[in-house]
């Protein structure tokens, strides 16, 4: 699953240490996001569209696209 958190985390300037505090997660879970190693659960996904205030539509999209 492709993902915009990198580059939404840098707009913001946050560290993946505070994001990961945001989300209550821990920083290797954001890299491991942002690597597209893990996909989020659907709980995470909508934690992560408030903490953008953006549709999870906007930040994650299926590989094939």
């Amino acid at each position: 699953m492709k993902n915009r958190l990198k580059e939404l985390r840098a707009e913001h300037g946050w560290s993946q240490q505070a994001l990961g505090e945001r989300l209550e997660v821990s920083r290797q879970t954001v890299n491991a996001l942002e690597t597209g190693k893990y996909a989020p659960s659907l709980p995470l996904a909508f934690k992560i569209g408030r903490v953008f205030n953006l549709k999870i539509e906007e930040i994650f999209s299926d590989e094939a696209e």
